[in-house]
């Protein structure tokens, strides 16, 4: 099990199923405070996607701290008459691909937004969805491109990286 955790609340409740499991399990966590996304208390289920907003036009899947970015994107299109879909994908492995099928339908595009490599994440996994089930709806993967690491603060790295709010609505 792989996931990604979009806050806090989110964290605790993974923390606390996966000591539950048998097995190695990973979790990315994130240096940096993030807004919450969810209320203290809150249950999720592993393998299921969140969906947080619902629209006609797109389809944002974003997972872990750029979960509020992608919250703050679909406010972006809404302002500007298009309405979104956000799911958080908190678990990337195993990928809710019953969620994303029926979130697809009539969708002009889908975007993934993650805090990690565009090869190998997310946005392959909503990749390989599409590619299965003989979609051909337009697929544009945010998150950083094939280069060096870079070090510095969690801010500094989401600018540099092109992984804030106005730059996210800029490359989409």
């Amino acid at each position: 099990v792989i996931c990604d955790a979009a806050d806090a609340v989110q964290m605790d409740w993974i923390i606390k199923e996966f000591s539950k499991l048998l097995g190695v399990h990973y979790v990315r966590g994130t240096r940096k405070g993030v807004r919450n996304v969810y209320a203290e208390g809150s249950t999720f289920q592993l393998g299921k996607g969140n969906l947080l907003k619902k629209g006609s036009d797109y389809l944002i899947v974003a997972a872990g701290q750029l979960v509020s970015e992608a919250l703050e994107v679909a406010a972006f299109f809404e302002e500007n008459g298009e309405t979104v879909d956000v799911i958080d994908m908190f678990t990337i492995k195993p990928l809710d691909k019953e969620l994303l099928l029926e979130r697809l339908a009539g969708k002009k595009m889908v975007i993934t937004i993650e805090n990690h490599s565009i090869t190998g994440g997310l946005g392959s996994a909503v990749a390989e969805v599409l590619a299965d089930n003989g979609l051909a709806i337009p697929l544009k993967r945010i998150g950083v491109d094939e280069r060096f690491g870079q070090v510095g603060t969690p801010d500094f790295l989401q600018e540099e990286f092109g992984l804030t709010t106005e730059k996210i609505i800029e490359r989409i």
